[in-house]
């Protein structure tokens, strides 16, 4: 355990600032920063609310000394006369905080009572300002903020032409004051409950994380060698799916190590064989005097070579389609029909040599998607195993076959032919026919079917419906740009049927 957190701990010092955030840090960043946001904005909105709230009872009072001193205001012969006793003085002067001015202005701005510096409103009429109604505004009068209440007194007589601006008003400092102490009632404790929030959200996370915790230590502490699927039973349901993804990971590194080890152990038993015999042949020229003799063991030794070397090949090949190395790489258009006639062009004189009729037919172009080297493999293991199970004074034809969802690519030849039992496991690694008298490693049509399988398609062997032999088939989807290859392996048994009959 010391060396994984030594180990743990370099990666870490070697990693970058972006490959060291958690996700603890990444999930708190996310719920703390809008909080850190949202609090000015809270605070904005308190102290808006907290002036309009200081301000309608201070509003009020004005309203009502506004009213008192309008009640004040008569008309004698005509003319506005103010009886302003005492009482009502003391009443609007009243204020031990704030500063009360008042005033009651004629049309022309002239004063009847009160203070002439009190600032009268814009303009030199009363606009639509309704009488009797109470208005306010707020005004800066010697550096201080007054709040005014005012309205408009008509003229019995002639209310068009005459009436009476009465006006009081005051500091804001009560105002401010009864804000402020609306704020720090609202902001104070906040200050406690933003930092126990926070606690809290921290407290929340931990143990809201540990299950990722819990997991890691689970994957840390499985032996090297274990690839069985991790129980989801105790994982959140957030987890799943990656949980899900990586039993789905362990089981394709399951299959892969099982192939390797399938590959390991039938690479050792089938070289065993040809490595004995040329051991023996090496022998037995060891000891063989006669010259005529020695060339026919050198023969049997170079005989063995090649056909050691053809299966160590064969292996390779398919060492490299079953680990994905060649599926990996990257697929394009390819005209089948071109690719087939070449690998036939280079078979011609192994077929004369075999004294067989290699033939060769085709309609067209026939596009598909996919690897032009692994193809090659396939069409060279199919005209292969033709070949070798095809007696002298045979025919073997390749040829194409384009319809409007697939391509098809068929070996027929009329050789020694297949049961329908057989056909079925040909395919498999180091199976051959039972009256096969050729020479060979079972290999090649587990390879094209491999690679038959990474081009979304399969390989299928049939008896030859013309009489004696074999029709290898593998069917392709068409390609059609710009969609993806197709057909989807679901669709096989559709693509199948849709198939023309073996055979032209």
């Amino acid at each position: 355990m010391s060396d994984r957190k030594a180990n743990d701990a370099g990666r870490a010092g070697a990693a970058s600032p972006e490959a060291e955030r958690s996700l603890f840090g990444e999930i708190l960043d996310w719920m703390l920063a809008p909080l850190l946001f949202v609090w000015p904005l809270s605070i904005a909105f308190t102290h808006y609310f907290a002036n309009n709230v200081a301000n309608f009872p201070y509003d009020q009072s004005l309203r009502e000394l506004v009213a008192t001193l309008s009640r004040q205001v008569q008309y004698v012969d005509g003319r506005p006369v103010v009886n302003l006793h005492a009482s009502t003085r003391a009443l609007l002067r009243a204020d031990e905080i704030d500063s009360v001015y008042f005033h009651v202005v004629d049309e022309r701005r002239k004063l009847l009572v009160g203070d002439r510096e009190l600032p009268m409103p814009e303009g030199t009429g009363r606009g639509n300002q309704q009488p009797g109604e109470v208005y306010f505004r707020d005004h800066e009068f010697n550096g201080q903020e007054l709040r005014i209440a005012y309205s408009y007194l008509l003229d019995p007589k002639q209310p068009e032409r005459h009436w009476l601006l009465v006006e009081v008003a005051e500091t804001t400092e009560k105002r401010t004051q009864l804000a402020n102490r609306i704020v720090a009632s609202v902001i104070l404790p906040q200050f406690i409950i933003i930092p126990l929030a926070v606690m809290l959200v921290w407290f929340g996370l931990s143990r809201g994380l540990r299950p990722l915790t819990r997991l890691r230590h689970t994957i840390e502490d499985r032996d090297p060698g274990d690839l069985s699927p991790i129980a989801t039973r105790r994982v959140p349901e957030e987890l799943e799916p990656l949980v899900e993804a990586f039993n789905e990971m362990l089981e394709r590194m399951k299959r892969n190590v099982e192939a390797q080890q399938r590959f390991v152990a039938d690479a050792a038993h089938q070289m065993r064989t040809p490595l004995t015999g040329l051991k023996t042949q090496a022998q037995f020229a060891a000891r063989e005097t006669d010259p005529a003799a020695l060339r026919h063991a050198l023969r049997q030794i170079a005989t063995g070579v090649d056909r050691a070397g053809r299966l160590v090949n064969q292996l390779l090949t398919l060492a490299r389609t079953e680990g994905g190395e060649l599926g990996q790489q990257q697929h394009a258009p390819t005209d089948l029909t071109q690719l087939l006639r070449e690998v036939v062009e280079d078979w011609v004189i192994v077929a004369l040599e075999k004294r067989i009729d290699l033939g060769f037919e085709s309609p067209g172009p026939a596009m598909i998607s996919g690897n032009e080297f692994m193809l090659r493999e396939l069409i060279k293991n199919l005209i292969d195993n033709a070949l070798r199970y095809t007696p002298a004074g045979g025919h073997v034809t390749c040829r194409t076959i384009v319809t409007e969802v697939s391509v098809l690519l068929e070996i027929e030849d009329d050789g020694i032919g297949i049961s329908e039992e057989q056909a079925e496991l040909v395919f498999e690694r180091f199976y051959r026919v039972d009256d096969a008298s050729s020479e060979g490693s079972g290999l090649g049509l587990a390879i094209v079917q491999e690679i038959a399988s990474q081009h979304g398609a399969r390989a299928m062997l049939r008896p030859n419906p013309r009489g004696r032999g074999a029709v290898a088939r593998v069917v392709f989807g068409a390609w059609q740009p710009p969609l993806p290859p197709r057909p989807p392996p679901e669709d096989y048994a559709e693509l199948y049927r849709q198939s023309p009959p073996f055979g032209p």
